[in-house]
């Protein structure tokens, strides 16, 4: 049973002198305290409820590699670090290298030394003493040289991004500005020539995936474009809103269900990736309904009942019949019509007065 404060509803009480009876008004001071809404036709939204993952947005993460083996000889960033362009993450002593500079020593003084060869022939065949083969095969030689030689540079720029030595020793730089996601080294570490496994992810979780896990008998209620609301067990109270980018149209063999990603911008950096996410999808492509605030509900003794608003003094309680209740919103079968006016905040005041006239 509601109980309702007796004074605050006789206060708001009025004879009608005509019929002698009790009319509920609502007063000066009570019009301040309430909240007016109109009964209006919307589409039914379904609510589709999920389990997902969070996730890195993949078009802004970048996964740094070694050019080259050796040993790790300092690591200048923590995972969660936040990293600039150009700015160095680690340091490797690498006997590739050493042997890079070495190789690039030789080929200087081949150079050098084929380029004295060719012009010497050079003069020679001027002067009528050598053929001209010769002159050319020493022009050959000497361009050989250089091609050689400009190999070896090109793999040192690209083994070091350019930040290397004769010792050597080389830099690895992150190649754009974001968080340090992933760190999968240490001082002291070896990187053997065939490893395949990335360094470290620098990546900026500006804006986040959640993968969220459709089942085959709802896969027909998920289309891309779909409002997603998101929460996460470390922040139960807030949700995040997102849309639905894209729909895969594979299912995974093992477990069944369909992949659908959805896009979260993350400016407050909440979001971290791998966290579990709670997901639920709007579909708001279902037939038009009657619908009200679910505020606007008094139950009682199992049935549920609004407040009919016409005037301050004319207030009726009208039940009603429910199809669904989603995100706030209360879709009816009956009871109302298109344009009614009802209470939809302190109604429950001014109900046990009305049920007692």
């Amino acid at each position: 049973m509601l109980t309702v404060p007796f004074g605050l509803i006789a206060c708001n009480r009025a004879t009608d002198p005509k019929q002698g009876e009790k009319k509920v008004c609502i007063s000066d001071s009570m019009i301040r305290m309430i909240t007016i809404d109109t009964v209006k036709r919307c589409n039914i939204n379904n609510e589709l409820k999920l389990s997902g993952e969070v996730s890195f947005d993949e078009n802004k993460l970048v996964k740094v590699y070694p050019f080259s083996s050796g040993q790790i000889i300092q690591v200048k960033v923590s995972l969660g670090d936040r990293v600039r362009t150009g700015q160095i993450l680690a340091v490797i002593k690498s006997a590739d290298i050493a042997g890079n500079y070495s190789d690039l020593r030789a080929a200087d003084a081949e150079i050098a030394i084929t380029k004295r060869q060719m012009e010497n022939a050079e003069a020679l065949f001027k002067n009528g003493i050598s053929s001209q083969r010769e002159y050319e095969e020493a022009k050959q030689n000497y361009e050989k040289a250089l091609s050689a030689a400009n190999k070896i540079r090109e793999q040192l720029h690209i083994n070091g991004a350019g930040r290397t030595d004769a010792s050597g020793n080389y830099v690895i730089v992150a190649p754009r500005s974001g968080y340090v996601l992933e760190k999968k080294i240490s001082t002291g570490a070896f990187i053997r020539s065939d490893n395949a496994d990335n360094l470290f992810s620098i990546g900026d979780i500006g804006d986040v995936w959640v993968w969220a896990n459709v089942y085959e008998s709802d896969i027909a209620k998920v289309k891309e474009g779909y409002t997603a609301k998101v929460t996460t067990l470390s922040y139960p109270d807030i949700v995040f809103t997102g849309r639905v980018d894209k729909v895969s149209q594979v299912l995974d063999p093992q477990s069944k269900v369909m992949k659908v990603r959805i896009v979260l911008p993350n400016t407050t950096q909440s979001l971290k990736p791998e966290m579990f996410a709670n997901v639920s999808i709007e579909n708001k492509e279902g037939q038009p309904a009657l619908c009200i605030p679910s505020t606007a509900i008094v139950s009682d003794f199992g049935k549920n009942y609004v407040i009919r608003y016409r005037g301050n003094c004319d207030l009726e309680i009208k039940e009603i019949s429910i199809l669904k209740t989603i995100s706030g919103n209360t879709f009816l079968s009956g009871g109302l019509q298109d344009g009614d006016r009802i209470l939809s905040s302190n109604q429950v005041l001014f109900f046990r007065a009305l049920m007692e006239k």
